[in-house]
């Protein structure tokens, strides 16, 4: 530490490197916290989690028994042991609950005003936040498996969302309708993100093993289609042009949006190059994924390397993004880890598995 501020106090070095030190050595030593917890609201698995985008204190959680809850994390207690309360929740007496598992959540990109929700009963939700009503209720022909919102949008306010068809469907906040479809897929779309860098890029993973990245301002057709052996001739045809050799039901864009990673069912991470397409062909290894639904993972902010945790069974793993290595497994759930979700500010691990709980894993200090 004094080296450090030796050095920033002389010119000799940047003066983030300390930041940058700091916030590595805290992302590389989570462990599970012994001193916070999150309330057990969920009678089922927890199925989705996202942390408000604003202030990084309002946790949103969807799970398989319908219900929605908003936990406040931060610890007002003045004390080193506290219990993330829910602040509100969409219960199963609430008169607008989802009728079957919650699949997804996600809180408005820019505010706490806002929140959307979809579910096993083919809906997407979007929510006042402060009255618990929803301001307006999208139907589709199928279940919606995700659903996702530009973080860096400024001129439209679309939500991409994959259902049980093949078809992504673009849904407006604004005018309250379903502006356009993309077809590309020949399958049910697992999954759904967009670009932290282009607010006009959407990535989507389907059943077909196919990962698509589209312009939304041109729904005739893809941008491309990512191909897991780079144009190269594969070993077999069912093999060719496919990103994986298996479902595909997890995607996380890189923070500054170079790079994207997708999760199969073919229990493999790999990590493509947004501008050109390409397989990077780093090797995490085999990561264990056998599930039917959308799988939500994160990657870190600010560390050196950037760090991916993706659920693997009842484990967390985490690997460095650029190079594949295993870095730590984080263990504490007692079944299937569905999601988790990354603080950037105290660099802190919020996760949810089909055991009902949310754990809370932080630096060790």
């Amino acid at each position: 530490m004094l080296n450090f501020l030796s050095c920033r106090e002389n010119g000799t070095l940047d003066p983030l490197a300390l930041v940058r030190a700091e916030t590595t050595r805290r992302t590389f030593s989570l462990e599970l916290s012994k001193e916070q917890d999150v309330k057990r609201i969920h009678a089922s698995g927890a199925n989705s989690l996202d942390l408000d985008p604003a202030e990084s204190r309002y946790l949103l959680s969807g799970g398989a028994d319908g219900v929605i809850a908003v936990y406040d994390t931060h610890n007002l207690s003045g004390t080193p042991s506290s219990t993330a309360e829910a602040v509100c929740t969409v219960g199963r007496s609430h008169r607008h609950v989802h009728k079957y598992s919650v699949e997804t959540v996600r809180w408005y990109p820019h505010d706490t005003g806002l929140f959307t929700s979809s579910s096993m009963d083919k809906t997407l939700k979007v929510w006042d936040t402060n009255a618990l009503l929803p301001a307006e209720v999208f139907q589709f022909e199928g279940t919606v498996y995700s659903h996702a919102m530009s973080p860096v949008a400024k001129k439209h306010c679309l939500i991409a969302v994959a259902t049980m068809t093949s078809i992504v469907t673009l849904c407006d906040l604004k005018s309250g309708s379903s502006t356009h479809i993309l077809k590309g897929h020949r399958a049910a779309v697992k999954c759904a993100r967009w670009s932290p860098r282009n607010p006009y890029l959407l990535a989507t993973g389907s059943q077909d093993n196919k990962v698509l990245l589209w312009d939304v301002r041109s729904a005739k057709s893809s941008l491309m289609s990512l191909d897991q052996h780079n144009g190269e001739l594969a070993t077999s045809t069912a093999a060719v042009n496919t990103a994986h050799n298996g479902h595909v039901n997890g995607l996380c864009f890189t923070p500054e949006g170079l790079h994207l990673l997708s999760f199969g069912t073919d229990h493999r991470l790999r990590l493509w190059d947004t501008a050109t397409g390409r397989n990077t062909l780093v090797n995490y290894g085999k990561i264990c994924n056998d599930s039917k639904k959308s799988v939500q993972f994160t990657v870190s902010r600010g560390s050196s390397p950037d760090v991916v945790f993706v659920p693997d069974d009842s484990s967390i793993a985490m690997f460095d993004v650029f190079g594949g290595t295993s870095l730590h497994r984080l263990v504490g759930h007692y079944n299937y880890v569905q999601c988790c979700v990354f603080n950037p500010d105290t660099q802190e691990l919020y996760s949810g598995g089909s055991d009902s709980n949310i754990l809370v894993w932080v630096p060790d200090l």
